[in-house]
């Protein structure tokens, strides 16, 4: 099993590459969801995750999660033909947490470079926890 820590790390070139391992048949488990980054300004970033949010309720139509390791998994998902056996096995496969839990302390922790924030070309970025706690996410 591979554990990669999402701390600083731009979320869709880390839910790209996890994606990719998935499919290929390799066990991921991502540790501190909270602290992935999505580039953009602040203000337009909330503004789309509050337009996902209020397009669907649980009971009728398409239901968006609130929480960080739920938003993170969501968009991996989307990567994956998850309507498949292929994508539902690859699915299968992966784990994503607030934190790092006491199964994976002691664990060697590894990082995606393609992903790092030094890939960003502007300052304007915000962390999956902070758009989690404005949609009122409770982690």
């Amino acid at each position: 099993m591979t554990v990669i820590d999402a701390n600083g790390l731009i979320m869709g070139r880390l839910a790209s590459n996890v994606a990719k391992r998935l499919l290929s048949g390799e066990e991921i488990a991502i540790v501190n969801a909270e602290n992935a980054v999505i580039s953009g300004s602040k203000a337009t970033t909330l503004g789309e995750y509050k337009d996902s949010i209020n397009i669907g309720t649980r009971e009728f139509g398409p239901y968006f999660p609130k929480r960080p390791d739920r938003i993170l998994k969501r968009t991996v998902r989307g990567m994956l033909p998850y309507k498949r056996a292929r994508g539902r096995d690859a699915m299968a496969n992966l784990k994503v947490y607030v934190g790092i839990p006491a199964d994976y302390k002691d664990a060697e922790l590894t990082t995606v470079d393609d992903a790092s924030m030094t890939r960003l070309s502007s300052i304007k970025y915000v962390t999956i926890g902070d758009v989690s706690r404005k949609l009122g996410g409770k982690f």
